[in-house]
């Protein structure tokens, strides 16, 4: 995302972090205010920093993360920011370690530029964890992990070849860069294509940062550079439903097939249109869940078991050698069960 000038960008962040922060802290106090099973005295404060405020992916964490702590008596913190900016996002964090909150889950934006930042949360003392998106380069100690990377990648490979019948070209529309989760699964998408799918190839990988309409014109250009393109796969929530729309403007719906990591709502007029095959996903409330409870074991120093008894996350798992808690396997999301799901 674009700045109109460092010094007025950073002024706004300071500004809309300390706004919000101090809503969040309100808001948080509310949603956590009673005790629950487990709690100490002192009521034990999680924040989340996701790599974007504001759509249906993350405010849906948020709302798992708002119920785990009414369940579990903790004080949730929730806060991003307005544009998927790796300095946005670390001026937030370091808002949350002024604050000197128990326990700080970041989703990063740029795993590199955000590991000196989790540094500087350790030195105070405050205990460090990622969610969502990970920065195994960092000193977190807990990643909250939705679905495997093979998991995710395999079966977006296998939804497409199944619309595209397993073979023809196909094209990537990713989001941000050096974002760790994207490119882990990207990885995968190559090797498995290439292995199991020798018909079909990956002929080009774009990034639309965090924007459905740059990633829509993104999968129009594809388009138009590639005509024999015969598949398209949104990398997440916001390109996802960009590349199901630019086949549906191109008029080209059963003839360039499209799937993604789509929310559900967001994606089931693309769904119920056919300009998508399937969204591969997760249950996101779960998810935030999962985050805000393994928040409160890391506060109180609690040993995660590898198979942690959680209400929202009855699939969860915990590998102790990679620190990984893992949410459970990936979701295909079709036209038939998107209804199912409220975000």
């Amino acid at each position: 995302m674009k700045f109109i000038g460092k010094i007025l960008a950073v002024t706004a962040v300071a500004a809309l972090a300390t706004t919000a922060l101090a809503g969040c802290t309100q808001r948080g106090s509310t949603d956590g205010a009673s005790e629950g099973p487990g709690t100490s005295n002192k009521e034990v404060s999680v924040a989340f920093v996701p790599k974007l405020q504001g759509i249906p992916y993350f405010e849906a964490m948020n709302t798992g993360g708002q119920a785990a702590a009414k369940d579990l008596g903790l004080k949730w913190l929730y806060q991003g920011p307005t544009s998927a900016d790796a300095a946005a996002q670390a001026d937030i964090v370091r808002s949350y370690i002024q604050q000197k909150v128990d326990v700080l889950f970041v989703a990063p934006n740029d795993p590199n530029s955000m590991a000196p930042v989790l540094q500087q949360a350790k030195d105070a003392g405050i205990r460090v964890a990622t969610a969502d998106t990970d920065a195994p380069d960092s000193v977190r100690e807990l990643f909250v992990n939705q679905a495997s990377t093979e998991g995710i990648g395999e079966t977006l490979t296998d939804q497409l070849m199944t619309a595209m019948g397993g073979k023809g070209k196909y094209a990537i529309v990713s989001c941000g860069e050096t974002a760790e989760n994207l490119n882990s699964w990207i990885a995968v998408q190559k090797k498995y294509t290439a292995e199991k799918y020798p018909d079909a190839e990956i002929v080009d990988i774009v990034y639309a940062g965090e924007d459905q309409a740059k990633a829509t014109q993104m999968a129009t250009d594809l388009m138009n550079a590639h005509p024999d393109l015969t598949g398209l796969v949104g990398e997440c929530t916001s390109s996802a439903p960009g590349v199901a729309q630019a086949v549906a403007d191109a008029g080209k719906i059963g003839k360039v097939f499209t799937v993604g990591l789509g929310t559900p709502q967001a994606m089931k007029p693309y769904l119920d249109a056919g300009s998508s095959s399937a969204s591969v996903l997760w249950d996101v409330e779960a998810l935030g869940y999962l985050t805000a409870w393994a928040g409160q074991q890391l506060a109180e120093g609690k040993e995660i078991p590898a198979e942690p008894d959680v209400k929202a996350a009855p699939d969860a798992s915990y590998d102790a050698g990679t620190k990984v808690l893992l949410l459970g396997p990936p979701l295909v999301i079709t036209k038939d069960n998107a209804g199912d799901f409220s975000y």
